[in-house]
């Protein structure tokens, strides 16, 4: 039997040294300013079974659009009830929720404004490499109007929105799909 070694895969070894801390997932504390509402991703094979052992990372912009990170040169001061980063294992279901709060509108290379999202950062068994993806707000207005969401066929920006779970407020859902006829998205930076 040939024995996989972490250098040939990013997956199943990355879930080593994580914690078990669900604080992780929690990127808004108490006082943060914007919206708050829980985000559940949940990551799917091409056969559309659950991946129980992946890693999703998340990193966004605070509610008034400013990314906790040198390199974001706008004179606004980041909300500091708010780190902009989160990092999960999916269960057994192949879920995570963070919780976090609605992205402020950040400037483009252009300087134009880019809609609401999220950046996703995915490592799952059988990916050798980890893979980039964003998630965009159903419904958000400013989805018209974004340079990225653009250059997506019309027919695969889907796949790049999340939506508010039908039953419980506040809860807002992400499907990831590895492969197959529903992949998502996902960019090559």
């Amino acid at each position: 039997m040939l024995v996989a070694y972490p250098s040939q895969t990013v997956g199943p070894f990355f879930d080593f040294a994580l914690t078990a801390n669900a604080a992780l997932g929690s990127m808004a504390r108490e006082g943060a300013r914007g919206e708050r509402l829980h985000l559940e991703v949940r990551v799917f094979d091409g056969d559309g079974q659950p991946v129980p052992d992946a890693m999703i990372e998340l990193w966004q912009a605070d509610a008034g659009g400013k990314y906790h990170h040198p390199d974001d040169t706008q004179a606004t001061a980041p909300d500091p009830a708010f780190c902009g980063f989160g990092r999960l294992a999916t269960d057994n279901c192949g879920a995570c929720r963070f919780e976090t709060v609605r992205p402020g509108r950040v400037p483009g290379l252009s300087g134009a404004l880019q809609a609401p999202h999220i950046n996703v950062n995915v490592f799952a068994r059988g990916v050798l490499w980890h893979l980039f993806t964003r998630i965009y707000f159903a419904g958000d207005p400013a989805n018209e109007d974004d340079a990225i969401l653009a250059l997506v066929p019309a027919d695969r920006r889907d796949t790049l929105l999340a939506r508010p779970d039908a039953n419980i407020p506040g809860v807002w859902n992400f499907d990831i799909y590895l492969s197959g006829e529903r992949e998502t998205v996902f960019f090559d930076v």
